[in-house]
């Protein structure tokens, strides 16, 4: 890129909320800046936010507070004229977009402002989140359609995998998606005795005892089910064993107690989501096998934490997080029960040092960091930003509004959520009559819509 011209980050989400995606634009604009360039995030506004710690700037644009239904996500309204004022006037080189829903949007107006590229970054199976919020099939079906049309509006789509570029087709996307993995932003070694011991005081971690891990969203999609399942049937065996789960999500509390009905809650440590990234890399460090039976994710980025700090991991053999990895090699490689889970742990129980062996190849072969992951993104951004320039992609000025028709759908779908549960509420703590709840509810959204 051309000095002083900028790359804007857009994503739905941002620190203080974590996920996978979160951290990959943080990555993203780290790497970036760290390379003398200017990146600037756009994400919506958060009550609990604290932008002065960043190097780089954080633009915020209105939103509704929906995290008590979606696990802590707020819902930006993409629409903002005072970010198109400020970015107005910067040399922006590139947009790029890191949600195919409302971050997009609002790529989609900015790059009638600020006349530049805009590309996506799909990163998420988001036909399953949308079918985890809508019972609805015509108001699913809407939406991903929705969602294919404002991913076509893009001027180029890449993906984190080979895996999610499948599911981006299977959706009815046509166009060309380049893949672009993401990295790991942990160094490729292990950390000492010291600060293992440090992170993990005060857990029972017995000396001599497996220790299994599992790092992510509490969600039942995640494969958590056969986790403890495989996990029941080690115990029913008598075979002793530690499952670490770190994390959070709108399933915490049902995880938790499905393992107390599988009696295995003894042998769970359930630690809450960890932000330091130090202390993670040291439990990274202290597990002997990494369990993520997830066929919802996309690239996996919590198994090449994993072989930063040589932790193999088992998989389900066939899914996005599975790529790359040779079974027996550099992972581990199931079907997806819980049956061939139990099988493997007990293979693996029984041969402990093949564990680490694996973990040693994982580290090897499987480890991408950041700083390799973006250079790659950003040679690519050259090749978008002039093929922009010298008229490679056809204009793009097309209508918003049946996106935003659809769009607006799902935020109503999400509201309509929210106040059944608030109805719920004030129906078991107190009694109204039927008006009395009426005006209640309506009172309800006019400040929701209000805030």
């Amino acid at each position: 890129m051309k000095p002083n011209q900028t790359v804007c980050l857009l994503n739905d989400s941002f620190p203080p909320l974590i996920d996978g995606v979160a951290n990959a634009v943080k990555n993203y604009a780290q790497v970036i800046t760290d390379a003398g360039e200017e990146a600037v995030v756009i994400t919506p506004a958060h009550p609990d936010s604290c932008d002065d710690c960043f190097p780089y700037p954080i633009l915020r644009y209105p939103s509704l507070d929906f995290r008590r239904l979606t696990g802590g996500y707020m819902a930006g309204i993409p629409f903002s004229p005072d970010i198109a004022k400020q970015l107005s006037g910067k040399q922006v080189a590139l947009l790029h977009a890191h949600c195919p829903i409302i971050s997009t949007v609002l790529g989609r107006e900015l790059r009638r402002v600020v006349d530049a590229p805009l590309v996506l970054t799909y990163h998420t199976k988001f036909d399953i989140d949308i079918a985890n919020i809508m019972k609805s099939r015509t108001l699913r079906e809407k939406s991903i359609k929705a969602l294919v049309q404002n991913i076509n509006a893009c001027d180029e789509v890449w993906a984190v995998s080979q895996g999610a570029a499948d599911n981006l087709r299977s959706l009815g996307y046509e166009g060309q998606c380049v893949v672009m993995p993401n990295g790991v932003d942990m160094p490729r070694e292990r950390v000492g005795d010291e600060a293992i011991a440090q992170a993990t005081e005060g857990y029972d971690l017995p000396a001599g005892v497996p220790v299994f891990l599992f790092v992510g969203r509490m969600m039942w999609y995640k494969g958590l089910k056969i986790t403890l399942d495989a996990l029941t049937k080690l115990h029913q065996q008598g075979r002793d064993f530690r499952m670490v789960f770190i994390g959070s999500g709108a399933d915490f509390d049902e995880v938790t107690a499905y393992a107390q009905h599988c009696g295995i809650a003894p042998k769970c440590v359930f630690t809450g989501a960890i932000r330091d990234r130090e202390v993670l890399r040291a439990w990274y460090c202290r597990a002997d096998l990494f369990l993520f039976p997830s066929t919802f994710d996309t690239n996996g980025l919590v198994v090449r934490e994993a072989a930063a700090c040589s932790l193999a991991s088992v998989l389900i053999e066939g899914s996005c997080a599975a790529e790359g990895i040779t079974h027996g090699r550099n992972g581990l490689l199931i079907e997806e029960n819980p049956e061939s889970m139990a099988a493997c742990l007990t293979e693996l129980l029984a041969h402990p040092g093949k564990m680490a062996e694996i973990g040693e190849h994982a580290a090897r072969e499987l480890y991408l960091s950041w700083a390799d992951a973006v250079k790659l993104a950003m040679e690519r951004y050259e090749i978008v930003i002039d093929r922009y320039q010298s008229g490679g992609f056809p204009a793009r000025r097309e209508p918003v509004d049946n996106l935003l028709s659809a769009n607006g759908s799902l935020m109503e779908e999400l509201a309509n959520l929210q106040l059944l549960r608030e109805e719920l509420r004030l129906r078991r703590r107190e009694k109204y009559s039927l008006p009395e709840l009426k005006e209640k509810l309506q009172m309800h959204i006019h400040e929701h819509f209000e805030r």
